[in-house]
């Protein structure tokens, strides 16, 4: 299995999943064109992907969606209440096929759960995603973190987790007060230290690479996710080798890391 997260962030999200011959994104929040390019970068063209799966309507994460499922006729799962929520946008797709939150659907060479996450939208999900050797964990947009995260996401060989805002730089900024009691409401997003602790009670010797999204431009900074990842788990790498999984960051601007779960990499 390899992942790469495209793009993260409030102006627009989409991740890239691989294994076997099929080729997923779990959502397209940037335009179809900007998509294309990113894949591109990481050496895939848009049309040999297999499917769009869709967390939220949320138009950063739904944006590109309409666009790619119809110039590629590609399939688009989502739930029935993200797709009356998502409006006209995710009225004009190629081909939709809904999903039950809570339980596993089959897609081509894999197995996706998707599972509740808080996040004030109709019905907000993540995704465990398996092929039967490796599963990746995906939980963005959330409030708080709960047993049935901690659940869903044990055991996960890749894990892309949010870590939104430092508390601080939030108070601080420039957001109205409004904006500012719902990103750090429980229907919100993950500030960097619940983040990390999250992440440190994920942790398990196959657990091979973590990459942390999400990261607000206007309320947080890598050097604090890094403070908050070093406080949490000192042991954490950077790079392969480390005496903890590998930890990276998503990107708004540019794709990321195309990562591989193959068995003992890092």
């Amino acid at each position: 299995m390899r992942f790469c997260v495209l793009a993260s962030g409030s102006k627009g999200n989409s991740t890239f999943v691989e294994s076997g011959a099929t080729r997923i994104l779990i959502d397209a929040g940037l335009s179809g064109k900007e998509i294309e390019r990113r894949l591109a970068a990481i050496g895939v063209a848009a049309d040999s992907l297999s499917a769009i799966i869709v967390t939220h309507e949320h138009h950063d994460h739904i944006a590109g969606v309409g666009v790619l499922s119809r110039r590629y006729r590609l399939p688009v799962y989502l739930n029935q209440a993200t797709m009356r929520a998502g409006g006209e946008t995710l009225r004009q797709l190629a081909a939709s096929t809904p999903f039950v939150t809570g339980a596993t659907f089959p897609l081509q060479d894999l197995s996706i759960h998707p599972f509740v996450v808080s996040h004030d939208a109709a019905d907000p999900v993540g995704f465990r995603i398996a092929d039967g050797r490796h599963a990746l964990g995906y939980c963005t947009d959330t409030g708080k973190v709960s047993q049935l995260m901690r659940h869903r996401l044990a055991g996960c060989h890749g894990l892309i987790i949010e870590s939104n805002h430092d508390p601080v730089m939030l108070q601080a900024g420039p957001y109205p007060e409004h904006l500012k009691q719902r990103v750090r409401s429980n229907i919100g997003h993950l500030p960097n230290r619940q983040a990390a602790d999250f992440v440190d009670t994920l942790r398990h010797p196959a657990l091979h690479h973590v990459v942390l999204a999400h990261i607000s431009e206007t309320n947080n900074h890598p050097d604090l996710v890094w403070k908050a990842v070093r406080e949490a788990m000192p042991d954490a790498a950077r790079e392969p080798g480390g005496g903890g999984p590998v930890i990276s960051l998503a990107w708004q601007d540019r794709a990321g890391e195309l990562v591989s779960l193959a068995d003992g990499a890092g």
